[in-house]
C-alpha cells in the first residue's frame, strides 16, 4: 500500500514529523504554533498521533482532538493566538491528553487524485503531498467547511528524543 508517491508507511511516512502552518488566511493561522504544536507521528500499524504538542523541552503530549471540537476551535481561534492561551494551554494538556492514537492513515481521493490522508475525529481529514524526501505539505479539511488549513511537515531524524510524556 503506497500512501504518497514514493512513500510507504513502513519506510518513509512512519515516524515523527515537525509541523508549521502555512499562512493562508484561515482562522487557525498561527494558533497551533502559539500553543507549541510540534507536529504528527505515524506508527507502522497505520495509526497516528494527529496533534502533538511540546510539554517540556524533551517531552511531547498527544492531544485528543474530540475534547475540543474543531468547529469550536475555529470559532475561538483569535483567543488561541493570545499570550493567555499560550500560558494556560500547558496546564490543560494533562486533561486533553490522548490515551492512545487518535487518527489513522488511509488512502483518500482529493481533487480527483488518490493521496495519503490522516483521518481523525470523524470530521477532519489531513491530505498530504510530497515536497521532497524529507518534507510533505498538508491540507486540513473539516467536513462541511469550504476553508482549508495548510501546513508543512518535516521528518525528524531518529536521533531526536521524541518521548511522549
Amino acid at each position: 500500500m503506497v500512501l504518497l508517491a514514493g512513500i510507504s508507511p513502513a519506510s518513509d511516512l512512519v515516524g515523527l514529523w515537525r509541523g508549521v502552518g502555512i499562512p493562508s488566511g484561515h482562522r487557525l493561522d498561527g494558533v497551533l504554533e502559539n500553543l507549541r504544536w510540534t507536529g504528527k507521528r505515524f506508527h507502522p500499524d497505520f495509526r497516528a498521533d494527529g496533534l502533538l504538542f511540546q510539554w517540556r523541552p524533551d517531552s511531547l503530549v498527544p492531544i485528543e482532538p474530540s475534547f475540543l471540537p474543531i468547529r469550536l476551535a475555529i470559532r475561538i481561534a483569535p483567543f488561541g493566538r493570545t499570550f493567555v492561551a499560550r500560558t494556560v494551554f500547558p496546564y490543560l494538556q494533562n486533561m486533553l491528553r490522548a490515551r492512545g492514537t487518535t487518527a489513522s492513515a488511509k488512502l483518500r481521493m482529493v481533487d480527483g487524485e488518490e493521496t495519503a490522508a490522516m483521518v481523525y475525529d470523524k470530521q477532519i481529514v489531513d491530505y498530504y503531498r510530497r515536497i521532497d524526501d524529507h518534507e510533505v505539505a498538508g491540507m486540513m479539511c473539516v467536513e462541511g467547511d469550504e476553508r482549508r488549513y495548510f501546513f508543512r511537515l518535516r521528518k525528524v531524524e531518529p536521533s531526536f528524543r521524541d518521548g511522549v510524556a
